[in-house]
């Protein structure tokens, strides 16, 4: 009875010290911005912004624990790369990011408690509040990893798990200029238990433009309202997407991406 009273509290406990170390880890990554974010800039400023990320990699180390995702570093560091709020690519989702030379493929592993906080803060973005769709966003994929925008082309459909309760895939174009073009990039986001992976390819798939898609777009932005013209090509940008979306199933291409997307999903460590 002593044994199985033991077991009973161990399986309570670990919820509740997994919740405080995160927590902790909040706190401090909080304590930090508010102190870097009012700091004069100087090589010893930059030293102790250095030392603090140092800081909140160990302490996310300890709260996600080891990782392995084939072909990519052993050990991660903090995705969170600044903690000055003005800096371009403040606010990346709060975990271990990991990432191959030239960031060709890039993963980040996270919880799903520090999740949810991060999509809380990004509520203005506007960011979906609820896990499934955030992960089908445009705005999902363009604020937790590096300073460039992301446009969704389309989801893949691929085989989720056994072991995993959410599994996404979606195809797209990561840039700082124009973000219309043949999408190259795969994306896909699981989560099993309390950990969630996500991994990128910049270079995953080559695609083609779909002609009816071009027609949509050209009409689109040979309207006269808005009379703003980025509005306009926001506007042609969605109408261009949602064609894209529609069209994608039945181009040539399509089966090798959604095999390339199942691929990148079985690096993952959810087995």
């Amino acid at each position: 009875m002593r044994s199985l009273a033991l077991l009973c509290l161990l399986a309570l406990a670990t919820p509740a010290h997994a919740a405080s170390s995160e927590q902790h880890y909040l706190d401090l990554r909080d304590r930090y911005i508010a102190k870097f974010s009012k700091a004069k800039e100087s090589e010893e400023t930059s030293r102790q912004h250095d030392v603090a990320l140092g800081e909140l990699t160990g302490v996310l180390r300890g709260l996600i624990g080891p990782v392995t995702i084939r072909g990519l570093p052993a050990e991660g560091k903090s995705n969170v790369d600044t903690l000055f709020k003005d800096d371009i690519g403040f606010g990346h989702l709060d975990g271990l990011a990991f990432a191959t030379a030239g960031d060709k493929q890039q993963a980040v592993v996270t919880t799903t408690t520090l999740l949810k906080r991060w999509l809380a803060d990004h509520r203005k973005d506007p960011m979906p509040q609820e896990i499934d769709a955030a992960f089908r966003s445009d705005t999902f994929y363009y604020a937790a990893i590096q300073d460039a925008a992301f446009a969704k082309y389309a989801e893949l459909p691929i085989i989720k798990p056994a072991s995993a309760s959410i599994a996404v895939a979606v195809l797209g174009v990561r840039g700082n200029g124009d973000l219309k073009g043949p999408p190259h990039e795969i994306d896909v986001v699981a989560i099993r238990g309390e950990k969630v992976f996500f991994l990128a390819a910049s270079e995953a798939i080559k695609t083609a433009e779909i002609p009816a898609c071009e027609k949509v777009w050209k009409q689109m932005m040979a309207r006269k309202t808005p009379e703003d013209s980025m509005a306009r090509e926001d506007q042609a940008m969605a109408a261009y997407t949602k064609c894209f979306a529609k069209e994608a199933p039945s181009q040539s291409w399509f089966t090798a991406a959604v095999k390339t997307a199942q691929g990148q999903l079985e690096l993952l460590p959810l087995r």
